[in-house]
């Protein structure tokens, strides 16, 4: 049976708001107001270290993804509403479940780290390569703390800006925010320390990536029960967050792309062209030859926004009501979070996934994998490996050594004690405070307080925006 009643809550860790509607203003206001959030401006969403403020940054995308959320969650109570709201229990919660859609939508990239997706397979593969050789010689002499070692060395391999994104609202930012508001942001079903299941299997798309850590395992699973949401399971409006993200990706790298001078107007409408034919799609080919010819008939400086703004707005009208409709007519699976597909991609027969699979084909090889733009990319990778090298010397210390180092004491590593000082205080409390619930007499006790010292490096790392990654690269290396 659907009932948002179960899933629109006042549930939040610390001093609760028993007002619902008050709660949901609080969280707005509380994600308005977040550092991580304002650090998305510096933040790569294609084009890194970017100094044309009209080039999309992580901030830029995510408000438009917002506004797209915002519309779809507007659109699917409108079409509830013809039958009557109060048959899911929606009845006066609709600020409830638009605002957090929409907030939901401002959040999914506050975990990204600097120069974008290439930095977090940068970050995975150096802990792989420096961070799990040393994890290896950590004594593990039970079944129970073998297996244990296992997760965590699993864990680590599989940084994810999704998982990260839970860890900055929950400890990192302390944002307290209400359960509903948090259970939203888990895009993916699948702890990182776990498996990940086969291609076919139940769930198999909910859990294809970590989408959150062992860290915070038993937070999540503290909020999955209060909202009644099933292991493996994804919160309903998670749906509308990710299908605003998948439309709101369709023309805004091509759009900057042009604005970068890597593709012109007319290469774009080409591209479109050569591929609609190739592929024998007429609907997005209609959409664009109509938006060209009513762009052409402009002087010719306005003749690049005004394609791009007719074509956005044509086809983001047009997807939303598709995703809508699909979200409505598998409401039960989709409330229940088992519904195993993003809404985009669901109908794989449909006009609109044709369409929207050109476009990504486009960006891929014409943007993503543009010389510049991969130049950006080896930059980005270059700053991060150099940045987790320069504070490995804080993963040779010893359990005692960094607890000393910690409480100000000198060390023998005098490069670790000038190491640590640079580090967030908040970070630090952050370790401190998952350490200090440890039990030191245990055989885990150095697993588990090594682990959470490896997070806290990837916390300062993955936090910052790309010019500071790259003035604190400089600063280390001396450059």
């Amino acid at each position: 049976m659907i009932n948002y009643t179960q899933k629109l809550t006042t549930d939040r860790e610390f001093y609760p708001i028993e007002n619902l509607e008050y709660s949901i203003e609080s969280d707005r206001g509380r994600i308005f107001s977040a550092p991580a959030l304002r650090r998305l401006q510096k933040r790569t969403q294609v084009f890194a270290l970017e100094l044309n403020a009209s080039i999309r940054t992580r901030l830029t995308h995510s408000l438009e993804v917002s506004q797209t959320a915002r519309f779809i969650a507007k659109t699917i109570l409108a079409k509830l509403g013809e039958k009557g709201l109060k048959a899911y229990g929606l009845e006066g919660l609709d600020n409830a479940f638009v605002s957090t859609a929409e907030m939901t939508s401002l959040l999914h990239d506050i975990g990204n780290p600097p120069f974008g997706h290439f930095a977090e397979q940068t970050i995975n593969k150096w802990i792989m390569d420096n961070a799990l050789p040393m994890f290896e010689h950590f004594y593990a002499t039970t079944d129970t703390t073998q297996k244990l070692k296992a997760m965590l060395a699993q864990d680590l391999c599989h940084y994810d800006g999704n998982a990260q994104a839970i860890r900055v609202i929950s400890k990192l930012q302390r944002l307290n925010l209400s359960y509903t508001q948090i259970a939203s942001v888990v895009k993916y079903t699948r702890g990182a320390y776990e498996a990940k299941p086969q291609s076919g299997t139940s769930l198999d798309y909910l859990m294809k990536k970590p989408g959150f850590y062992y860290s915070e395992k038993e937070f999540i699973e503290k909020v999955q029960k209060a909202l009644h949401v099933k292991h493996g399971h994804r919160f309903p409006l998670t749906y509308i967050m990710e299908a605003a993200d998948d439309i709101s990706y369709l023309t805004a790298d091509l759009e900057d792309s042009v604005e970068k001078g890597i593709l012109s107007l007319d290469k774009v409408y080409e591209l479109i062209k050569t591929e609609c034919d190739k592929e024998g799609e007429t609907y997005l080919m209609e959409v664009i030859q109509e938006r060209y010819n009513q762009a052409k008939e402009n002087d010719e400086p306005y003749q690049f926004s005004l394609f791009f703004t007719l074509v956005r707005a044509k086809l983001v009208t047009s997807l939303v009501f598709h995703v809508v409709d699909i979200y409505i007519n598998n409401h039960e699976a989709i409330f229940e979070g088992s519904f195993n597909a993003a809404l985009l991609e669901y109908d794989k027969q449909s006009k609109y996934y044709k369409a929207v699979k050109i476009l990504q084909n486009i960006s891929t090889k014409y943007i993503y994998q543009n010389k510049e733009v991969q130049t950006l990319e080896l930059q980005g990778y270059a700053i991060i490996n150099g940045l987790l090298n320069s504070y490995n010397p804080l993963l040779k210390l010893t359990c005692k050594e960094f607890e000393a180092l910690l409480r100000d004491e000198k060390i023998e590593c005098f490069v670790a004690m000038r190491l640590i000082k640079r580090i967030s205080s908040k970070q630090i409390v952050a370790y401190q405070n998952d350490v200090h619930k440890l039990n030191k007499e245990d055989e885990s006790y150095a697993l588990l307080e090594w682990y959470h010292r490896v997070r806290l490096i990837i916390d300062y790392i993955s936090g910052m925006t790309d010019d500071f990654a790259l003035h604190e690269y400089k600063t280390l290396l001396a450059l």
